[in-house]
């Protein structure tokens, strides 16, 4: 089938292809290295020469390698927020926000996929979790996403953020678990996908139990490690 669209159309849509091509080529090759080497050990001359690129084509897709680190994540962060705006008005915040991370991981993978090797990108997640610099980056940035996520919350239920605390305490709970497992799951052996979603939906089911009064009452169901005794 020939493609019928004006030459300036067909164009534009071969510069963005070509765009994005060079974009996705200098992010596999930066988690390349900054797994390979270390992070704060590479450099931007390193990841250009890796693609056969200049600096200044570095610098107009990303701002520095802090950028570069977390762009996967962020990725991972819009499927969330996809899915947690899509779940149904009679999920409670708790439910709605187990259901749509356990539905982000589902489809997420395919996403992944079409930037870098999924294994890279899970590679990388661990090495945030064990890069002193870039566990900083992470910390603030997991901050703004809380905040992010309370309102949505707040404004999925109706409430103003600013003077109901239950959205801030329901996300600080999610976002407590998200971090325990994440942390655990990268002192693991299994770093794949299905490996962080089962521990995920492992630990958010525990949320209700550990909140209860009496815990001789309401014992865990001891969700299986992934991380060594």
């Amino acid at each position: 089938m020939t493609d019928e669209r004006p030459a300036e159309g067909r164009a534009t849509g071969l510069r963005e292809r070509k765009k994005r091509r060079t974009r996705d080529a200098l992010l596999r090759a930066a988690l390349l290295l900054f797994i390979s080497q270390g992070y704060e050990q590479t450099t931007v001359d390193e990841i250009t020469d890796a693609v056969n690129v200049s600096q200044r084509t570095f610098f107009r897709y990303f701002a520095n390698k802090e950028e570069v680190a977390f762009a996967v994540q962020e990725l991972v962060e819009s499927h969330f927020f996809a899915e947690l705006g899509s779940r149904p008005a009679a999920e409670g915040p708790l439910e709605a926000m187990r259901n749509a991370v356990l539905a982000a991981w589902d489809t997420v993978e395919e996403a992944i996929s079409e930037v870098v090797p999924v294994d890279l990108y899970m590679r990388s997640y661990q090495l945030i979790e064990s890069t002193p610099a870039l566990l900083a980056v992470h910390l603030r940035r997991s901050t703004e996403l809380e905040e992010r996520i309370a309102r949505l919350i707040a404004a999925r239920e109706g409430l103003d953020v600013d003077s109901d605390p239950r959205p801030r305490v329901a996300v600080a709970a999610f976002s407590g678990v998200m971090r325990v497992t994440g942390r655990l799951w990268g002192q693991g052996e299994d770093a794949s996908v299905d490996a962080i979603r089962r521990m995920t939906e492992a630990y958010m089911d525990q949320i209700g139990p550990a909140l209860a009064e009496d815990w001789s009452r309401t014992p865990a169901a001891g969700p299986a490690r992934n991380h060594p005794a």
